[in-house]
């Protein structure tokens, strides 16, 4: 990047099941309070503000900054799928790279409600249809089962990874089981037992011999935002800057996503390792050097593919970094020490900022028990089917 840009503050409030949380208005402006306290500024300050939500109308965005201030300033609403959140942080990045602006506001929310995921048009042809169709012969065991679709993409990419490498089922569920032990020490993810490899593999199954319940996130309520702006600007205005972003991709599907028919590609394998790539090029930071990495956990099939699409271990080498204990305290990268999506939940517009806001911390090195201890370089990916990913390079100042 031309400029160095800093993540002055973050903010995120406790995760909570549907039905159990405030609105969407009253979550994001609690969020955002808590980024500006954290980076001890006062909201006019703030030159663009960028919300990302995937349920809910219009200007969403506007109704929950205005609970701060109306200020007039430019507010976008990004809808990104399950990368919205980071998407919004991609944007207020970006406007402050470019100069456009000097500190810019991502934020994101979501009001979920209980169960599956569903597209709520009925009326018109869904923006999954492309993968439905391509995934439907390849699982239409699920489907006739009436396996919920994104259990069969995201399942259907773990079975393939079975069949093509030998991974055991057990291997899915000790990464949910590791992502357990993480959030024990999180106050801010919504389960936090600790759970066994047995307690995954004894769980209602789903899919027989492919997913059990825990090893997908369940819908929850959220909120989280983030404040980036230049290192000029923060040290003008006294705020920190020993968190900076050094690098940042975002990508959408490319051609081998669709063609060969590949469940682990459908799902955004090739989409996650080119924007690993391109960050990892542009920041001068391989894989090896990354210490902690939030990654979109939405199922345990999903965690271990992208161990592989980031780099941090060969392709078809997932179940042999899983056993090595690479993925966790000790080992070679700790991945998702807040317990990730399947520990927290996953409000859709909130995830990705959710997920800046633990590494920022692991990164000032104020996360307690849960600590990383001389986290110094940290990586986030968080990826949306239909499809988008935000790969995002963080270091210390």
């Amino acid at each position: 990047m031309s400029s160095k840009l800093v993540v002055a503050g973050v903010g995120m409030i406790p995760f909570k099941k549907p039905g159990t949380s405030a609105g969407y208005g009253e979550m994001g402006a609690e969020a955002i309070r808590l980024a500006l306290a954290d980076a001890g500024m006062p909201y006019d300050l703030i030159q663009q503000a960028y919300a990302g939500y995937v349920y809910g109308d219009s200007t969403c965005g506007q109704a929950a900054l205005y609970r701060i201030g109306a200020t007039g300033i430019p507010v976008l609403n990004v809808n990104n799928n399950c990368a919205s959140g980071s998407s919004a942080l991609f944007l207020a990045r970006q406007a402050v790279e470019s100069g456009a602006v000097e500190c810019a506001l991502a934020f994101g929310f979501e009001e979920m409600q209980p169960g599956a995921l569903a597209s709520r048009w009925s009326d018109r042809e869904g923006a999954l249809a492309k993968f439905s169709a391509i995934a439907e012969p390849m699982v239409s065991d699920a489907v006739e089962a009436g396996v919920p679709r994104a259990l069969t993409l995201f399942g259907g990419a773990g079975r393939e990874h079975m069949q093509k490498y030998g991974t055991k089922f057990e291997t899915f569920a000790k990464v949910r089981a590791k992502a357990s032990r993480h959030a024990e020490h999180n106050e801010l993810a919504i389960f936090r037992k600790v759970l066994t490899t047995q307690d995954v593999v004894n769980d209602v199954q789903v899919w027989p011999n492919v997913l059990t319940r825990l090893m997908a996130c369940p819908p929850t309520c959220g909120a989280a935002a983030a404040i980036i702006c230049t290192e000029a600007f923060a040290k003008k205005h006294n705020l920190r800057t020993d968190v900076r972003i050094f690098a940042q991709a975002m990508t959408t599907d490319v051609p081998s996503s669709f063609e060969p028919a590949s469940m682990i590609r459908l799902v955004g394998f090739d989409m996650a390792r080119k924007a690993a790539q391109a960050v990892y090029e542009a920041s001068g930071v391989s894989p090896e050097d990354v210490d902690v990495c939030e990654l979109h956990d939405c199922f345990a099939q999903n965690e271990l593919l992208t161990y592989e699409s980031l780099g941090f271990c060969p392709e078809g080498g997932g179940e042999k970094f899983v056993d090595d204990g690479d993925n966790t305290y000790g080992g070679q990268v700790v991945t998702n020490p807040s317990g990730g999506l399947l520990s927290k939940g996953h409000p859709l517009g909130a995830t990705g900022l959710a997920q800046c806001y633990e590494l920022t911390n692991q990164l000032r090195g104020s996360t307690g028990k849960r600590q990383v201890e001389g986290a110094r370089i940290a990586l986030q990916h968080n990826l949306g089917l239909g499809g988008a990913c935000v790969v995002t390079m963080f270091g210390r100042g």
